[in-house]
C-alpha cells in the first residue's frame, strides 16, 4: 500500500515515520526544502499540562483589549474577510467553560500518547529529551488564584501539578534571581530541541526508504467520486492508495484543491535563541501574564511568544519581539536579553482551528483522504501521537484514543 503526504512538518514526518513502521510505502511532499517549518522554531516543550484548549473563557474580552497594544501577546488584525469572520463567530462560540470542560480529558490523552512516544522514539534518537516539567510563573494575585485552580484540576485529571511559593520556586532556580509570587510546577511535562528531533527524523526516514520531495508545491488534486485518485506536485503526478494531508497553516489551501473546506487561521509567533547567554534557566518557564515562554536548549536559551492571527503576511513586526524582550526581566530582574537582529528573529505560522482543537481523521469528502492539522501552539507536543493515530487509522486499527472530539468535518 502507498501513502502520499503532503506537509512535512512535524506531524507530516511524524505521519510518515509510524506508516513507514506499519509497511508502508510513502512519498511525502512539501513546497520548502524542509528546513524551516514551524515545528524547528518552536520553544520544544512536550506538554500533558496543556489540556485548556485556545478557545477559553475570557480570551475574547482580553483579546479585544490587547488589540489595542502593538506589544501584546494576542493579537487579532481586522478585516474584512468571509474566512475571518466566520472563524471568529465560531471561536467566540466555542470559548466557553463548558467546552473548556469538554476538551481536557482528550486534549490529555492526546498529549499523553505523544509523551509516551517521545520517551520511544528518545531511545534510538538523540534530540535532548528532558523531564524537568514546566514552570508556570505568576505575579498577579487573580492570576495565581486561577493557576492554582487549573493545578488542581490537572491533579484531578492525574498530572503531577505542584503549587510553590516564591521561595520554593527559588529553590529550583537557585541561580535566577524572581520577582513573582510563585509557579504551578507540572512535573509530567517535558522539553526537547526541536531543530535536532526535526534533522534526525529527516536523515532516518531517507535512510528508511521515504521518499522526501522538497519545493514541490501542491498544485493539483484529481478526484474520483469520493476518492483522491492522484495528486501533482512540482510538475510531478503522484498516485496513492491513501493521501494525508498535513500542511500545516496551508491546510485549507490544499484541500480546496479537493474541493473541500475547513476552518482555520494561521496564528504568526516570533522565537529568537540566545546561543551563550549570561544567565540561563534549569527549567522551561512560561511568563503567564506575557504569554511568553522561554526554553533551555543545550546550553542556548530560546525565548517565544505571540499569537497574530490574520492573513500571512511575512514582515518582522518587531514592536511584537519587542513585547517579548520587555516583559522577561519584570520576573527574571538579571534576565535581560537584547532585541535580536532582525536576520535572527525567526516566526512561523501556527494553524489554528476555531475551537482549539485539531483535525485528526478521516474526511467525509473523501474516503482514502486523511487530516492531520490544526494543532496551534502544541504541533511539536503532539506530533508523534498525531502521526501514530494516523497510521493506526490507515491500517484499519482502533486508534490509541478516541478521536471523536477531533473529527476534521465537526464544523460542516
Amino acid at each position: 500500500m502507498k501513502a502520499v503526504i503532503v506537509g512535512g512538518g512535524i506531524i507530516g514526518l511524524c505521519s510518515a515515520w509510524y506508516l513507514n513502521e506499519m509497511g508502508w510505502e510513502v512519498v511525502l511532499v512539501d513546497r520548502t526544502d524542509l528546513s524551516d517549518s514551524c515545528s524547528y522554531g518552536n520553544l520544544g516543550m512536550v506538554v500533558p499540562s496543556h489540556f485548556v484548549p485556545l478557545a477559553a473563557p475570557g480570551i475574547v474580552s482580553q483579546g479585544i483589549r490587547w488589540m489595542f497594544n502593538s506589544k501584546s501577546p494576542f493579537y487579532v488584525k481586522p478585516a474584512l474577510s468571509p474566512k475571518l469572520i466566520s472563524w471568529g463567530l465560531r471561536f467566540i462560540k466555542a470559548a466557553n467553560a463548558r467546552h473548556v470542560e469538554q476538551s481536557a480529558r482528550p486534549l490529555l490523552d492526546l498529549n499523553l500518547l505523544s509523551k509516551s512516544l517521545y520517551d520511544e522514539l528518545a531511545r534510538s534518537f538523540d534530540f535532548s529529551l528532558e523531564a524537568k516539567g514546566i514552570l508556570m510563573y505568576f505575579k498577579q494575585e487573580a492570576v495565581a488564584e486561577e493557576e492554582i485552580h487549573l493545578a488542581e484540576k490537572a491533579r484531578a485529571l492525574g498530572l503531577d501539578a505542584v503549587y510553590l511559593n516564591k521561595e520554593e520556586v527559588q529553590q529550583l532556580e537557585p541561580t535566577t534571581k524572581l520577582d513573582v509570587l510563585g509557579a504551578v510546577h507540572y512535573r509530567s511535562d517535558a522539553h526537547l530541541y526541536p531543530n535536532l528531533l526535526m534533522k534526525q527524523l529527516i536523515t532516518t526516514l531517507k535512510q528508511r526508504g521515504v521518499q522526501l520531495l522538497e519545493q514541490h508545491a501542491l498544485e493539483q488534486v484529481e478526484r474520483h467520486q469520493h476518492k483522491i485518485q492522484s495528486i501533482t506536485a512540482g510538475g510531478k503526478k503522484l498516485e496513492a492508495d491513501l493521501f494525508v494531508m498535513a500542511s500545516g497553516s496551508w491546510l485549507p489551501d490544499t484541500l480546496q484543491l479537493a474541493g473541500l473546506k475547513i476552518p482555520l487561521l494561521p496564528g504568526k509567533g516570533y522565537s529568537f535563541t540566545v546561543d551563550e547567554p549570561a544567565q540561563k534557566l534549569n527549567i522551561p518557564a512560561i511568563l503567564c501574564e506575557a504569554r511568553v515562554a522561554i526554553t533551555p536548549m543545550q546550553g542556548r536559551m530560546r525565548f517565544g511568544g505571540t499569537m497574530e492571527l490574520g492573513k500571512m503576511q511575512h514582515r518582522v513586526n518587531l514592536n511584537r519581539v519587542k513585547g517579548i524582550v520587555e516583559s522577561i526581566p519584570s520576573y527574571f530582574p538579571e534576565l535581560k536579553p537584547s532585541l535580536p537582529a532582525e536576520k535572527n528573529i525567526w516566526y512561523g505560522f501556527r494553524p489554528c482551528s476555531p475551537d482549539g482543537l485539531p483535525y485528526i481523521g478521516y474526511s467525509a469528502g473523501a474516503d482514502n483522504l486523511l487530516i492531520a492539522g490544526g494543532h496551534a501552539m502544541m504541533g511539536l507536543s503532539l506530533g508523534p501521537a498525531t502521526g501514530k493515530l494516523i497510521a493506526e487509522l490507515a491500517n484499519g486499527k482502533q486508534p490509541s484514543i478516541n478521536l471523536a472530539p477531533f473529527a476534521p468535518d465537526r464544523f460542516s
